[in-house]
């Protein structure tokens, strides 16, 4: 196992960045491929707490190599703060423990002004996103008008985009959204500024991780969001603007598909999602914020309150078929301990039929009923428990029916957020 990948395998908020932390330990390299600072992992080591939104999770340990790819939407800014604030914590963030990919998308300061208007104008019908120019800077780059994290390095070429790209979003934003205008001179000599700071970090990532992985070294490939959160495959248009399935490691890093070996999807032992868009499971009931309270189940990035609901096999026999999941880690298996029942999803009523795939129009899936099974729950604590044999026989019994149904074999279990409140019951 040279190369794996750790991805979301519902709407985001699974536990990505613990159990990328947790398996970067036997890693080498631990590489980021796609979305921005609109991500939000939360790792916990000791006592201590770490929050990251666009860093690797492997930057907690020493001697590991963090990549930003090109894939991603690159906020200097926001990478700047994130770096200056591990170390405040201690960890202290060197070119030789993190490299950016020179053909990454670069987040400027229209882009967070258009994110914001642009939902503002939408009104009830906005999409519900961060407002970290997440959005518009994915358009930017597929409209061939984005600024990459190479045209920062050389000054006359990016003084040249950034003056039409400012004369462009200006005439928008103030005709069409009526903003403010946005001025050159700062903008310019504040990205100047981050260039110079930015450009011993700079390398092409796909020569190295490539070379990394020829040289068999293991890697490690960390998505964002979610699954249902992709471009393509999500609840469009309530998702994110890249490809967060494992397809988005490839185009995302610049490898090719036969380099990797196995992908694990990290599922929530129910389900949650933030903002608006369909969630067949939801539970607008006493249970649902008894999951939501006991779980904390805020956003990282937001601090949104989560929406909560049942665990969706549905969602996740989805993920593995899209996603090739080779294996699954379940996480937060302990927020469900107290329940005397606990349902599972395993299939909806759609046009009289009973289906176990996720339908692409949000009206077929509004018209979808879920089916549920009915599990006994469990009163035990299972915090401390460091092995697969320590948990109740009810939380085994919920797990094996997911392996059953998605056919894809659990190979972690977290009963807790910290770094040792992680079991290995099988091979990932």
């Amino acid at each position: 196992m040279s190369a794996f990948i750790v991805v979301g395998a519902q709407w985001g908020d699974e536990g990505k960045g613990k159990m990328t932390d947790y398996l970067a330990e036997d890693a080498d390299v631990v590489v980021r491929y796609q979305g921005g600072n609109n991500a939000g992992h939360t790792v916990e080591v000791g006592d201590k707490q770490y929050k990251l939104h666009l860093i690797p999770s492997g930057v907690l340990y020493e001697n590991k190599l963090n990549v930003i790819g090109n894939g991603l939407v690159v906020d200097p800014k926001a990478l700047f703060e994130e770096m200056d604030y591990l170390k405040g914590l201690g960890v202290d963030i060197t070119p030789e423990k993190l490299i950016v990919s020179d053909r990454a998308q670069v987040i400027m300061p229209y882009h967070k002004v258009l994110d914001a208007l642009k939902e503002k104008a939408r009104g009830k019908n906005d999409i519900g996103t961060t407002g970290k120019g997440i959005g518009p800077s994915y358009t930017d780059k597929f409209e061939r008008c984005g600024i990459r994290v190479c045209d920062l390095m050389h000054k006359d070429v990016f003084k040249t985009k950034l003056m039409e790209n400012i004369e462009m979003k200006n005439a928008y934003i103030t005709k069409v959204l009526d903003g403010e205008e946005l001025n050159f001179d700062e903008i310019y000599a504040q990205y100047l500024d981050y260039a110079e700071r930015l450009r011993p970090f700079v390398k092409d990532v796909s020569v190295r991780v490539y070379d990394e992985i020829k040289a068999g070294k293991k890697v490690l490939f960390e998505g964002a969001q979610g699954m249902l959160l992709d471009i393509d495959h999500g609840t469009y248009p309530y998702v994110t603007s890249s490809n967060t399935t494992s397809g988005g490691v490839c185009s995302g890093v610049g490898i090719g598909p036969n380099m990797i070996q196995n992908a694990v999807g990290i599922a929530k032992a129910y389900t949650t999602r933030v903002g608006k868009g369909p969630f067949p499971t939801e539970l607008n009931d006493e249970t649902g914020e008894w999951i939501r309270t006991k779980g904390h189940e805020y956003g990282v990035t937001t601090g949104r309150s989560r929406r909560c609901g049942w665990l969706d096999l549905v969602i996740l026999k989805t993920t593995a078929r899209v996603c090739g999941l080779t294996s699954f880690a379940v996480t937060k298996i302990d927020t469900l301990a107290g329940l005397e029942k606990i349902k599972v999803c395993v299939g909806y009523k759609f046009n009289n039929e009973v289906i176990d795939y996720f339908p692409a129009s949000l009206e077929d899936l509004a018209l979808c009923e879920p089916i549920y099974e009915e599990f006994e729950g469990w009163e035990e604590k299972i915090e401390d428990a460091r092995s697969y044999d320590e948990l109740p026989e009810n939380a085994k019994k919920y797990l094996k029916r997911i392996e059953e149904f998605t056919g894809v074999k659990i190979a972690i279990v977290s009963v807790g957020p910290k770094r040792d409140q992680t079991m290995m019951v099988g091979e990932i």
